[in-house]
């Protein structure tokens, strides 16, 4: 299921991260798609926000991970902006991070579309202006909701 909205500033693209991460599971694995600047980090802040982890996301660019950790869920949040194959992948542990208690966030998830598993969430966040970035979804029912929810 694809779910579209448009968001006209940070604070915004947060609230909306913000109901994605209340509905994530652990094993959930989100692939981010977007230019620099689009918007990933900040999405991503919201989702520790929704998922109880509160508001301290920050890039991942030189960390290659981030973790952020709950008392039920934790949060990895890589970066694979210079993994460009399987083996550079399987250098950074990628796969040993995916387990029952995590939810896993890729930003540049374009290049290890390959190697993610079936049925991962797909937000793909397109930069319009500064402010306004028009926003897809490619999940499951659990975000059916969110139009009722978010209101533009």
């Amino acid at each position: 299921m694809t779910y579209e909205y448009v968001t006209s500033s940070a604070e915004e693209t947060i609230e909306l991260g913000r109901l994605i991460g209340e509905q994530l599971r652990g094993g959930d694995i989100i692939a981010y798609k977007g230019s620099m600047g689009a918007g990933k980090t900040t999405m991503t802040r919201g989702l520790t926000l929704g998922m109880g982890l509160g508001d301290m996301a920050f890039s991942p660019t030189f960390a290659l991970v981030n973790e952020y950790r709950g008392r039920e869920l934790t949060l990895y949040h890589f970066d694979m902006y210079r993994i460009t194959s399987a083996a550079d992948l399987e250098t950074t542990g990628f796969f040993d991070y995916m387990s029952d208690d995590s939810v896993i966030a890729v930003e540049w998830s374009e290049n290890i579309e390959e190697e993610l598993p079936e049925g991962h969430l797909v937000i793909n966040l397109e930069r319009v202006s500064d402010d306004i970035r028009k926003i897809t979804i490619d999940g499951d029912e659990r975000f059916a909701h969110l139009r009722d929810r978010y209101k533009r």
